[in-house]
């Protein structure tokens, strides 16, 4: 197979090569995109702090996961457990259960850890990519004390038929093939998308953990590993389709199955026999929603029903002579859950609006270790109830007043209000002062209680009360659009959940009396044209102190007023990129600094993560061949070769190449 593919790619290559050389120079220019503001002064997102990807990011990342996107794109870290690896966010400094994560409108994060996995999202199922930060994930849904992250699919209704094709090859052994097929016409709209990913992982690294004694010099030598036991495959299928009787009327189905087999490889410190402490986990996911909007003339009518399976395998085994691999721990969960959210928002006028929604989901969960014979078997509903009022004053002054009341299992949370402003200082500009002030409350999940061994039934839920203002600028010269916001957070959180070493022998939940996390998140994007250059420059920064202030008695003196562990105090990315008659060239770049992994950050100890700077690079070329459009990216990640790690003793790959065909028919 892998040949095959080897082979398409270089066909490919000597046809564009050879066929470029008799076409006229005007069918290498890119299609035109006019840059436009968008609209910054709304009501509905009156006080809230919101990120969309651009699309050109998104497609720029096509064959990479949303863990990338984010950690390159956005403000969130992401705690990388190596490439292929399990990834997870943290929004404002909090923790990876404080991110809410939504497709098409239903919760997607696991009822069990209450968390996503972003290595097992493809950005190509991804049409677009809204991320709402702190209180403004309200208007989502409650528990987002981080935010929230908004994926969503969109019909096209202007293409009438499409088919794209993408193959990648890369380091490691990595193959990519994506597929989308689409037709339709004003009423209907039917999309496939298929894809497989595989790479064999197994990368060269310099080994800080282990070093020997050079007799000649008397130094410490670390030497170089190999990423062994590290592969993995995933393949899935997303199908959508959407059916417009009229314009008053949108119906929409959408299916979305993932099957992720991956081995996870040792820590980079072990130094048992190559037989033994062997990793994998399986994930098997189906979600499927199903919606109906209803255009009144002042209104819209949504309902909306969703249902999510996943099936978790993992395994750890050692080969025992004469027995073979023998398992030491078989975990299997399973989890389901059924949403429905019935909405209604209404403009009573131009300057007022009211909106009402409530949501009535069910969730599922079993799990089991079939050889430690634990596990748990629990049911958990959930009821809210949401209200908000938007209101504009004269051009100058939005109004966002929101109320969320959740019920849990029967017992009421205490009430979620949100009241956020927008000011606009200076009629006919958009230079907008934002701010609001909110609470937010978070259940603990299913596994925070009832985890075997390990797990707190005592705890109790996280509330907070979170504080932010900044300012938000656009403005348009000639051919380029100047957008730039900055935002000064605050979140106060009582209860804050952990899971620490216990005394015990294993790991255990508990509740930190107080966290408090606060920061500045700045971003900046520069569109624009000179002649018939095309260009795009953007950037964020993002100071996040996130500070333990729990019992002294349980974290000890060294512990207390420090940074929580793996969050960085300064992080940013930096992205430029320029096109010219189809040739284009991007370089990216993330910088971190220093991460703890101890309470206590003690920068003398072995497990302190030093700060790392990221550089990416890539080059393309779009072709068009009448009715046949096609490119061609080479792309370099980690450019200088850096040496780094995201989470302790989980190292991350040097200097590695991807290539990717796309053809659009």
């Amino acid at each position: 197979m892998y040949l095959r593919i080897y082979i398409l790619i270089l066909v490919s290559l000597a046809f564009s090569s050879l066929y470029a050389q008799g076409i006229q120079d005007s069918l290498f220019r890119i299609r035109g995109v006019e840059i436009v503001p968008e609209r910054i002064f709304l009501k509905e997102e009156a006080g809230m702090k919101q990120t969309v990807v651009d699309s050109l990011v998104l497609r720029k990342k096509v064959n990479l996961s949303l863990s990338d996107v984010l950690s390159e794109n956005t403000s969130v870290f992401i705690k990388n457990n190596g490439r292929g690896a399990l990834a997870t966010a943290s929004f404002r400094g909090t923790a990876a259960s404080h991110t809410r994560v939504t497709w098409n409108g239903i919760d997607i994060s696991s009822p069990m850890a209450g968390m996503v996995d972003f290595s097992l999202i493809p950005v190509y199922i991804i049409d677009d990519l809204i991320l709402k930060h702190g209180a403004s994930s309200i208007a989502d849904q409650g528990g987002g004390i981080g935010g929230s992250i908004n994926i969503a699919n969109s019909a096209e209704w202007a293409e009438k038929r499409m088919v794209k094709y993408l193959q990648g090859v890369g380091s490691y052994r990595t193959f990519d093939e994506q597929l989308m097929m689409g037709f339709g016409n004003d009423k209907v709209k039917v999309k496939t998308r298929l894809y497989h990913n595989y790479s064999r992982n197994d990368y060269r690294f310099l080994n800080r953990s282990k070093g020997y004694l050079d007799p000649v010099s008397g130094t410490i030598v670390n030497p170089l590993d190999t990423n062994e036991n590290a592969q993995f495959f995933r393949y899935g299928i997303l199908q959508e389709f959407y059916y417009r009787p009229s314009s008053s009327h949108i119906l929409s189905f959408k299916y979305w199955g993932q099957y992720a087999d991956r081995t996870i490889p040792r820590s980079t410190s072990y130094e048992g026999p190559d037989q033994s402490n062997l990793n994998n986990q399986k994930d098997t996911d189906h979600r499927l929603v199903a919606d109906w909007k209803f255009y009144l003339d002042k209104g819209r009518f949504s309902v909306r029903s969703g249902y999510t399976n996943k099936q978790l395998v993992y395994s750890l085994k050692n080969r025992v002579p004469g027995l073979g691999l023998i398992p030491a721990i078989y975990s299997e969960s399973r989890q389901q859950s059924f949403i429905n959210e019935l909405s209604y928002q209404h403009e009573i006028d131009q300057d007022l609006s009211l909106e009402g929604s409530m949501d009535m989901n069910m969730h599922q969960v079993e799990s089991e270790d079939s050889v430690s014979k634990a596990g748990y078997e629990k049911n958990r509903s959930d009821l809210s109830l949401f209200m908000a009022v938007r209101k504009n004053f004269s051009d100058r002054l939005n109004v966002n007043l929101m109320v969320r009341q959740e019920w849990v299992d029967g017992s009421r949370a205490p009430l979620i209000p949100y009241l956020g402003l927008d000011i606009r200082p200076v009629m006919g500009t958009d230079l907008v002062i934002k701010g609001n002030i909110a609470r937010n409350y978070h259940q603990p999940s299913l596994n925070d209680l009832y985890w075997q061994p390990g797990g707190n039934p005592d705890l109790l839920p996280e509330q907070g009360f979170s504080v932010e203002s900044g300012l938000e600028y656009q403005v348009m010269l000639k051919q380029q659009l100047l957008k730039a916001d900055i935002t000064l957070f605050r979140s106060d959180i009582e209860n804050w959940i952990i899971w620490i070493p216990g005394t015990k022998g294993y790991w255990e939940a508990l509740n930190i009396n107080r966290v408090l996390s606060k920061g500045l998140e700045f971003s900046a994007q520069l569109n624009g044209k000179a002649g018939v250059i095309r260009y795009r420059i953007s950037g964020t920064y993002a100071y996040t102190s996130s500070v333990n202030y729990g019992d002294r008695g349980i974290w000890g003196v060294v512990s207390y007023g420090k940074q929580l562990v793996y969050i960085p105090l300064h992080s940013g990315n930096f992205l430029a990129g320029l096109s010219y008659r189809g040739y284009s060239i991007t370089y990216q770049h993330n910088s971190y600094s220093e991460r703890f992994t101890t309470s206590s950050n003690d920068p003398t100890r072995r497990d302190w993560l030093y700060p790392y700077f990221m550089n990416d690079f890539s080059a393309g070329k779009d072709f068009s061949v009448r009715k046949l459009n096609f490119s061609i990216e080479l792309k370099i990640h980690n450019l200088f070769n850096e040496s780094y790690h995201s989470v302790l003793y989980r190292p991350m790959p040097g200097r590695n190449y991807h290539m990717v065909l796309l053809l659009d028919i």
